[in-house]
């Protein structure tokens, strides 16, 4: 029998907080991350389609971070960095008395490091010069290369992986991290998502592709806007979070405190576009239904679905009738909400930071506002969507996470 896999420690570094308590007082305040996207040196933001974002603020690699570390990474990973020691130090894990060989770290990234490898390309055509190209610009701008600071910065000898699937990155981290430990090749998972994708070409290669929201350009904070008529797009994000998982016998034995039971995890492709869901809502709903099973729980069993709910036309329809088609007529008794209502798109991170906030409304029972729910969609409308804190007895939580390539992911929690 496979033993059971908790979630012991958290940390996350967002537009609304640096720090869990930070990010969540200002969740359940209905704080919005998003703000006027700043110029690119000689790129004027005016030249861009879309021009909000949803941005870290206060962040200083000094104050948070050893210098011996965060100074060989990129912008994303030392958000990873910091989001795995606060989870860490939450946890209270002194990983100088585990066995290395018994910690894994498991990342997700949709980009990697794009701040240095723009910065680094750009200066090449310009200079001309390709002695000049830095020389950690390789190890850099790989998509591993969070995975293995944070493996080196904690001496974690375990499994170290990178996953890459777009939106849903860190969902399969997280997921992955649960079948890790499932089958014994580990005692601790650090896992994390992680993506500082701000940058000129990134922001332009999604303007070109017409996904982000324009219509809000003057008024940052009512852009992302998840199931309301109003939506024209996402808004992009930046940040990291980080869940540590171990197995309940390893959390029990070092008396660990224990936020949730990580109870299942399903991932498929739906083989169709690479941008746009099956509109039917099918394939959400496939990935759902076999989520529950791994957790051995049926749909009655949900109080809870943190979205992945975009902002998007076409992306918030399809989930929802993916929802009705698991939940059938207790969908409407099901409590939901969209995170990136408040934060925006955090690509690769979006999975761990919806994961974290599922946690946090278990302990709690409180469910943040989904910001700009003004004029609900018909096409989305649920009696569980607010756009004030809903409160409940919420023992089951479900993360959804949905990106490009046809890739869907979907967590279980429940309550311990």
């Amino acid at each position: 029998m496979a033993p059971k896999v908790v979630v012991t420690g958290l940390g996350i570094v967002s537009p609304i907080g640096i720090g869990v308590q930070e990010f969540w007082a200002a969740a359940l305040k209905g704080q919005s991350g998003i703000s006027s996207l700043p110029s690119f040196g000689d790129l004027a933001a005016e030249s861009y389609r879309s021009r909000v974002a949803g941005q870290v603020q206060g962040f200083n690699v000094q104050e948070h971070l050893d210098e011996k570390f965060a100074s060989r990474v990129d912008r994303y990973a030392q958000f990873g960095l910091l989001a795995a020691k606060e989870a860490i130090t939450d946890a209270g894990l002194e990983l100088d008395r585990e066995s290395p060989d018994r910690v894994g770290v498991l990342v997700g990234a949709g980009m990697g490091g794009m701040m240095m490898g723009e910065r680094e390309i750009t200066q090449l055509y310009n200079n001309g010069k390709p002695q000049r190209v830095h020389p950690n610009f390789i190890p850099t701008i790989t998509l591993n290369s969070a995975s293995g600071i944070i493996a080196m910065a904690y001496g974690a000898k375990g499994p170290n992986l990178t996953i890459s699937t777009a939106c849903s990155s860190s969902i399969h981290a997280i997921g992955q991290g649960l079948q890790c430990l499932r089958s014994g090749k580990a005692d601790v998972i650090i896992a994390v998502g992680a993506d500082a994708s701000i940058t000129p070409l990134v922001f332009a290669g999604f303007c070109s592709l017409r996904a982000l929201s324009s219509a809000y350009n003057d008024t940052p904070t009512r852009a992302s806007r998840p199931f309301d008529k109003g939506r024209d797009g996402f808004v992009m994000g930046e940040g990291a979070g980080a869940v540590i998982l171990e197995t309940l016998r390893h959390a029990k034995r070092r008396r660990a405190r224990i936020y949730a039971e990580l109870a299942g995890y399903a991932s498929t492709s739906e083989a169709y576009h690479m941008v746009i869901p099956k509109e039917d809502g099918a394939e959400i709903a496939k990935t759902i239904r076999l989520a529950l099973e791994d957790a051995k729980l049926p749909p009655s069993q949900v109080d809870y679905i943190n979205a992945h709910a975009t902002s998007t036309m076409v992306g918030d329809e399809v989930e929802i009738r993916g929802l009705r088609r698991v939940f059938r007529s207790r969908v409407n008794r099901v409590l939901v909400n969209a995170t990136k209502s408040l934060i925006g798109h955090t690509l690769g991170a979006a999975g761990a930071i919806g994961a974290i906030t599922t946690i946090l409304t278990l302990n709690t029972g409180l469910v943040h506002p989904t910001l700009n729910y003004e004029d609900p969609d018909p096409e989305c409308a649920l009696p569980g969507i607010s756009a004030t804190v809903q409160e409940g007895r919420i023992k089951v939580g479900i993360t959804n996470a949905f990106g490009f390539g046809s890739n869907n992911g979907v967590l279980v929690f429940k309550t311990f």
